[in-house]
């Protein structure tokens, strides 16, 4: 009777317990909400048994509002749906014309299909001069030793828009804001060594730039800022430009690299590519160019070509990974679009947009217009998606066999397995948690137009997130 009567207890107890969870969630929720931080702002947060599928608790659930960042989560999983677990990107290397006695009378072709780990340092096979040394011997097995034409890269898949509408002139200049292009080189970014003056407020000196990209001009505005406000430096340019405007502060105690982004990575590749060809005996009469640049010039037209080399990038789960762990723009365009070509549409963001929302209609009934997103990354302010829906979508990839992947691929947070997400007066949250007493929850915390730093208002929504475990 002991037994039974202590087993009756426990039961009661969890019981209890779980009767509570929704209390304790609402009482901090109610008082994160008249926080003076939020005087101005609106938050929403919805938390879902994960087992059940039932709403443990939710604020302004049906509410649109910035995610961030943690739209990644969204891009990722419909990827896995649409793209599948085993996609990956194909990058070929073709020639047109023929080859007589070593010469070939056509260009030689790099085409990508949107890889977006072509040159990265993130893999051990997608490094740079890997992959260049990789063409330079599939050019030799074909058997040219010279080329009357060009080396060309072939960046049309993608389409001539590598930047989502809506994102800001200030972060498109910036590593974060590098475009989706079909052709990605060393994930369009640009490395830049700086030296601070010897006083505050003094210029700067660009001291190396990597890799070198001939034609680019910096106009270096940078002051050397203040000991301890570290890294203030923005880049201001725009696709395909020869320009950048570097503005800020670069503290006078920093010593790390700034990144800006790269405006034509397809160019950059074409010429790399013919620089090491050139530099290992094989003779190029015509200039490096992109199948994008001759098109503008009215000067391209496809021809018959013969492919020599077929590389494939890392798996999908691989570049999941990291795109969730670094929260890397690029990858997240780089898949958005990629649906879009899946579902044979025209390689656009809106075409990627609409085949996300259509899926999740199709298959969890979700409204389109929940969905109101420029892009994939969440980098955008004027996307709005609701916590809700977020949540749901979450949850929906629990069942799937990739999940352990996707889950693997979430930074760890205030201890908890969750993507973060931030822009101006923007903080998120959204991933999976286990209470005390073993419910398995997934959940989505937005907050949006809080005054005050960043911070301060993370610790508080961290207080919320707390009464999860």
């Amino acid at each position: 009777m002991k037994i039974v009567g202590t087993v009756a207890l426990l039961a009661i107890s969890q019981m209890l317990f779980a009767q509570s969870l929704p209390d304790k969630i609402a009482k901090a929720f109610a008082q994160f909400e008249l926080d003076g931080q939020l005087q101005y702002g609106l938050t929403s947060l919805t938390v879902l048994n994960s087992a059940s599928g039932e709403v443990v608790f939710s604020k302004n659930g049906n509410t649109g509002l910035a995610p961030a960042s943690t739209l990644k989560t969204i891009t990722s999983i419909t990827g896995y749906n649409i793209l599948k677990p085993n996609y990956k990107w194909e990058t070929t290397l073709a020639y047109t014309g023929s080859i007589k006695e070593g010469v070939l009378y056509g260009d030689l072709i790099v085409k990508g299909t949107g890889d977006p780990t072509l040159g990265s340092d993130r893999y051990p096979n997608t490094k740079g001069a890997l992959l260049l040394n990789r063409w330079l011997e599939a050019t030799k097995k074909a058997g040219i030793t010279k080329i009357e034409g060009r080396v060309m890269a072939d960046d049309l898949l993608f389409g001539t828009q590598p930047i989502p509408d809506g994102w800001i002139w200030g972060d498109i200049g910036n590593y974060y804001g590098a475009g989706a292009t079909s052709l990605t080189w060393r994930e369009n970014e640009i490395e830049l060594t700086i030296i601070p003056g010897s006083k505050t407020g003094m210029p700067v000196q660009i001291k190396s730039m990597d890799p070198k990209v001939e034609g680019l001009k910096l106009i270096n505005e940078l002051k050397t800022g203040t000991s301890g406000s570290g890294d203030q430096v923005y880049g201001f340019s725009a696709p395909f430009t020869d320009l950048t405007y570097l503005r800020g502060t670069y503290a006078i105690d920093l010593k790390k690299r700034i990144v800006i982004s790269m405006a034509d990575p397809a160019y950059l590749l074409a010429s790399q590519l013919q620089a090491y060809l050139s530099k290992a005996g094989i003779t190029i009469n015509g200039n490096a160019s992109t199948t994008r640049r001759l098109s503008m010039e009215n000067s391209y037209r496809p021809l018959p070509s013969i492919t020599i080399d077929r590389y494939l990038s890392p798996g999908f789960s691989q570049i999941v990974y990291w795109l969730n762990q670094k929260s890397l723009n690029l990858y997240a365009e780089n898949i958005l679009k990629s649906m879009a070509v899946k579902a044979d549409k025209p390689a656009t963001f809106q075409n990627g947009i609409s085949t996300l929302t259509s899926y999740w209609n199709k298959r969890l009934g979700i409204d389109s217009n929940a969905i109101s997103i420029l892009d994939g990354s969440g980098l955008a302010p004027e996307n709005r998606i609701t916590t809700a829906v977020m949540a749901k979508i979450l949850n929906s990839a629990k069942t799937e066999d990739w999940f352990p992947d996707f889950y693997a691929s979430l930074p760890v947070y205030n201890n908890m397995k969750m993507k973060s997400g931030s822009i101006r007066n923007v903080l998120a949250y959204a991933g999976y948690e286990k209470s005390v007493s073993g419910t398995p929850l997934v959940f989505s915390f937005i907050t949006n137009n809080y005054t005050g730093s960043t911070s301060s208002i993370k610790q508080k929504m961290f207080r919320v997130l707390d009464t999860l475990k």
